[in-house]
């Protein structure tokens, strides 16, 4: 099993999301609580990928066309950290 850690402006933009979004990111969370970011990354839908630049170390998954969920895993832990979930929009705010 692996914790799912979210960060606090991930609650305000699940507010803001689509109906459609807000289920796959609930998908999303269970197959990351039974089999980790591996189980991710074998579904083709979510298009897990490494992400480049100021974003190096965080991991990307599609959610739908438009929103994204940003994360990344700490090694030493069974643990996701939810950075945000973003209309791909991949800047440092």
């Amino acid at each position: 099993m692996w914790d799912i850690f979210e960060h606090r402006r991930v609650g305000r933009q699940i507010k803001t999301a689509p109906a459609e979004v807000l289920k796959r990111y609930e998908k999303w969370k269970d197959i990351i609580a039974i089999s980790g970011p591996s189980g991710v990354r074998k579904i083709k839908g979510f298009n897990d990928e490494a992400l480049k630049g100021e974003w190096k170390k965080h991991r990307s998954s599609r959610l739908g066309l438009q929103y994204r969920v940003i994360y990344k895993v700490a090694k030493e832990q069974v643990l996701v950290q939810v950075v945000t979930l973003t209309p791909h929009d991949y800047r440092r705010k």
